[in-house]
């Protein structure tokens, strides 16, 4: 084996495929869109060097800050739910369910599983009104109250945008988290429980800091996939009332497939992949100054 792998031919016939398929599926895109951003027009009416000038239109256009505004706000609270259910889902099955968590975490992982289009629907049909209306709107009528469009306000579309992505997506957090939980050693936590750490304690001095890689971890995926949100919001409400609820990336769409403006679909496309390395490299800095002090 230690043959086999102390060649560099053999290491790199094993790794040329991957290697090949990442390289054409990730960077040859990112490239593609890089230098597109750098023209104005489309395949029809031809392509025309502009520079910077799609980057600094960008910074100018009152409907790409909005959409930047609403991806960031969008990603830092979901994020924020997302790891804080699934940590506490975690901590549940861990430290109290324990061996009798497996059917708790199937139930609590089957909404991971559901297209993410079919579970915008779901929750459209949940506030909805008139003939059709959904079940919000029956509980507020039997309670005396009048039926009230929730997507109609940006505040009403973004609060259901966000339940619907904590319910579809913290169950996978959760198990994400439950197999960091599981690393730690239960030497470990017999010993804090014995010195007197117990509940909270415990999990503040002792577990948390020992699952903070994987924590790390998650708070990062979930960032990038919030981030990059797109068919749930396009399903649910299209972005609106108006496009007040629409992120970078159905902004993008947007630009360059319904309006042909592929230089400029591509420069929103650029900054999104330097915002998700900004929020990255970040968050990486900030663990790394944690571990020093």
């Amino acid at each position: 084996m230690n043959s086999i792998f102390g060649d560099r031919k053999t290491i790199f016939i094993l790794l040329a495929p991957a290697l090949v398929l990442y390289t054409l599926l990730k960077v040859v895109p990112v490239g593609w869109s890089l230098g597109l951003s750098f023209f104005e027009g489309n395949s029809l009416r031809g392509f025309d060097w502009v520079g910077l000038q799609n980057f600094t239109t960008f910074f100018t256009d009152p409907n790409a800050l909005q959409s930047m505004w609403v991806s960031v706000f969008f990603a830092i609270v979901a994020t924020i739910g997302q790891v804080a259910l699934g940590y506490g889902l975690a901590l549940l099955y861990v430290f109290v369910l324990r061996k009798g968590s497996t059917l708790v975490r199937t139930f609590v992982f089957f909404p991971t599983v559901l297209p993410t289009v079919a579970v915008a629907l779901l929750f459209r049909s949940f506030v909805a009104v008139g003939e059709n209306q959904g079940p919000v709107n029956d509980i507020i009528n039997f309670f005396g109250g009048e039926s009230v469009e929730v997507l109609a306000s940006t505040v009403g579309t973004m609060t259901t945008a966000i339940v619907m992505t904590l319910w579809s997506s913290m169950g996978f957090y959760a198990v994400l988290l439950y197999a960091g939980l599981l690393d730690i050693p239960e030497e470990v936590i017999e010993s804090a429980r014995l010195d007197g750490a117990n509940g909270f304690k415990l999990v503040r001095h002792i577990v948390v800091p020992l699952s903070l890689p994987i924590l790390l971890s998650s708070i990062i995926f979930s960032l990038n996939a919030t981030l990059k949100v797109f068919d749930s919001l396009l399903a649910l409400n299209g972005g609106g009332p108006g496009t007040s609820t629409a992120p970078m990336t159905l902004y993008m769409y947007r630009t360059a497939f319904e309006y042909a403006e592929y230089g400029y679909g591509s420069t929103i496309a650029v900054l999104l992949t330097a915002l998700c390395l900004v929020f990255t490299l970040a968050i990486f800095r900030s663990s790394r100054r944690k571990a020093e002090v």
